[in-house]
């Protein structure tokens, strides 16, 4: 599950630098065997089918990949507010029925300032084996290895919410 949190922070990296220079995501799925990195958007009509398709092919895992994970614009409730927050959801597929998902709440840019806030963990199913600090130790390793994302995360750090 480490290698598998490290390259979900880098594209949730990703992600928050492009929602910073624009509203709204593309899902996509990252994927990695080895070294190598992959990531594919999901281009779909509508949103919730490119999520569906991410979640169907999270699943399946049709790159034979060792990590994945989805990575699309979702929302999440936090003390009964209803925030805008990139959704992560991770797989090691060395341990398959382990699921891990993450929601990092931003501020949008249409409201005038973006800000991303603390992540939270939603999810920890079949994750016994796993150390979570390491886990969300490695996620932080990911972000910090996404320059352009790493930059804009640090900026516009608002650790409120």
């Amino acid at each position: 599950m480490i290698t598998a949190s490290e390259l979900a922070g880098f594209f949730a990296a990703h992600a928050i630098w492009c929602l910073s220079d624009e509203d709204g995501l593309t899902p996509m799925v990252a994927h990695q065997r080895g070294n190598q990195r992959d990531m594919t958007r999901l281009v779909h009509d509508q949103v919730a089918d490119a999520v569906e398709a991410g979640k169907q092919r999270l699943n399946a895992n049709p790159d034979n990949a060792e990590d994945a994970a989805l990575v699309y614009d979702g929302f999440v409730t936090i003390e009964g507010i209803k925030l805008d927050a990139v959704i992560v959801e991770l797989r090691a597929y060395v341990s398959p029925s382990s699921q891990a998902t993450l929601a990092i709440p931003y501020t949008p840019k249409s409201t005038g300032a973006f800000r991303v806030h603390r992540p939270k963990l939603l999810q920890w199913d079949d994750c016994e084996d796993f150390d979570m600090n390491a886990v969300l130790g490695a996620f932080f390793d990911g972000v910090a290895k996404h320059e352009k994302g790493s930059a804009v995360w640090s900026a516009t750090l608002d650790e409120s919410r």
